[in-house]
Order: structure tokens, then C-alpha cells, then sequence
């Protein structure tokens, strides 16, 4: 733990660090011991953190957290530096095979967060790691969406924004397209979210079925129909399971 700081965003960095040295949690009192700070100044700088959301408050343990805000930054880093992630080389080889992008997604509150992209050999992809998209509009949203057993109030929290004339807006239409997304295992969209791209996307589950991220194939529609992306589900499929025995749980 480094020296603390005097002012307010010093102490916050260091808040960030401490928090950063213990990812099972930390209390507030527990914070204040820590860092020697108060537990008024402790208590407020946790809260500020979780305002911003680089920091996570667990209220049945009581309990501190980093948020993904801080992942989203370490990504925009990463990828910005070249880093690969645990689980590059998975996405590269299913890139390999199906010759389309790949694209891993974490749900970030009502947001899809763009973590690992590897782009197919003739296209770019439309997302960039750190790049945060809607749920409702992408099959990468769409699946961490289908697959939280609170999508129902989170639909009714939803801005269902088009972004483009093909996105889904009714919530009744997204309820109902996100129970045949729990049918099938996959979510399929053609430009709703992005003119002239089609996407297929699988969730990424661990062995007790808790949904851990969402893993995509991406195609612009001239390079492939959305029923021809869709008999790529079982190469997808077979990369998401090797991806969940990467993550961490």
C-alpha cells in the first residue's frame, strides 16, 4: 500500500489499490484500518467508487469490490498496447476455422462490454475492446441479457433506443425473442445493431451454468447470410466451453 495521498483523488487511487490486494472483498471498517483513514472518509470514498462504477458493493456481505470500470480501462490499455488475454489464442483459432471475427463480451450494468476482438482476414470488426454497446440491440447483448435470471425487470429499465430501423424496441417483441435465445443456446441478429453485419453469439457458462460472458461470430452480410453464420453454432459452442474453463470464477 503506498503512502496516502492529501487530497481527495489520491485517496481514492489508493482506495483502488487496496481494493486491487484483496478480491475476495473488503468492508468498510475494514478499509478504514487498512488505509488509516476514517471510517467516515473510508465509508465515502468506497461509495464514490461504486457511483462511478469502479468500484462493487455486495449488500449481503457488506462487502467491497473492484467494479468493471476498472476492467473496461485496463482493456482500453491492453489493446492498446497489444496484450493478449488468457483466452486470445481460442479466438484466434475459431477465427481461423470459420474465417469470421470473434468477439467476447462481459455484461458491464445494462451494457455490453467489448473485452477480446480477433478480426477476420478480409474485415475489421465494428467493436473495439473497451467499446460498450446495448443490450437489447447486439446478439452479443441479447445473450447476457436472455441468460439473467432478472431480465424481466431489467427490460422494464431499458432504453430500447434503436440504433438502427431493424432494432427491437417493443419490449414484448424482446421478451419474446430472448425466450427462443434460452431455447436454442444462441442469439442471432442481422443488422440490428450495425448496418451490413450480421452476428451469431453463444453465452459462455461455467460448470454450474452461471453465465460468465457472451462469445460471438460476426459477418458483414454480404460475406454471410445470418442462416449461413448460424451453422457455425457448434464451432462456437465447443470455443465458449474452452473459453469458461479460461475464465476466472
Amino acid at each position: 500500500m503506498p503512502a496516502k495521498g492529501s487530497n481527495t483523488v489520491a485517496k481514492a487511487f489508493e482506495m483502488l489499490e487496496l481494493l486491487g490486494d484483496h478480491p475476495e472483498g473488503l468492508s468498510a471498517a475494514a478499509a478504514a484500518e487498512a488505509s488509516g483513514h476514517p471510517f467516515s472518509t473510508a465509508y465515502r470514498l468506497l461509495g464514490g467508487l461504486v457511483e462511478a462504477g469502479y468500484a462493487d458493493f455486495n449488500p449481503a456481505s457488506k462487502l467491497y469490490t473492484l467494479g468493471l470500470e476498472v476492467f473496461r480501462l485496463s482493456q482500453k490499455v491492453a489493446h492498446r498496447r497489444g496484450f493478449d488475454g488468457a483466452t486470445k489464442d481460442l479466438l484466434r483459432t475459431l477465427t481461423q476455422v470459420t474465417g469470421e471475427s470473434s468477439i467476447l463480451s462481459v455484461r458491464q450494468g445494462n451494457a455490453s462490454l467489448t473485452v477480446l476482438t480477433v478480426d477476420g482476414p478480409q474485415y475489421r470488426t465494428t467493436t473495439d475492446p473497451g467499446d460498450q454497446a446495448p443490450l437489447h440491440t447486439s446478439a452479443l447483448g441479447q445473450v447476457l441479457l436472455a441468460f439473467d435470471p432478472e431480465h424481466d425487470r431489467v427490460i422494464d429499465e431499458l432504453d430500447l433506443s434503436p440504433r438502427t430501423p431493424n432494432s427491437i424496441t417493443d419490449p414484448a417483441r424482446l421478451r419474446e425473442k430472448l425466450a427462443r435465445i434460452r431455447e436454442l443456446g444462441w442469439a442471432g441478429q442481422s443488422e440490428e445493431n450495425d448496418i451490413g453485419m450480421n452476428a451469431l453469439a453463444v453465452p459462455v457458462l461455467d460448470l454450474d451454468g452461471r453465465l460468465l460472458a457472451a462469445l460471438a461470430l460476426a459477418a458483414p452480410v454480404f460475406r454471410r447470410s445470418l442462416d449461413e453464420l448460424i451453422e457455425l453454432v457448434p464451432q462456437l459452442t465447443e470455443t465458449a466451453t474452452q473459453v469458461a474453463a479460461r475464465l476466472p470464477r
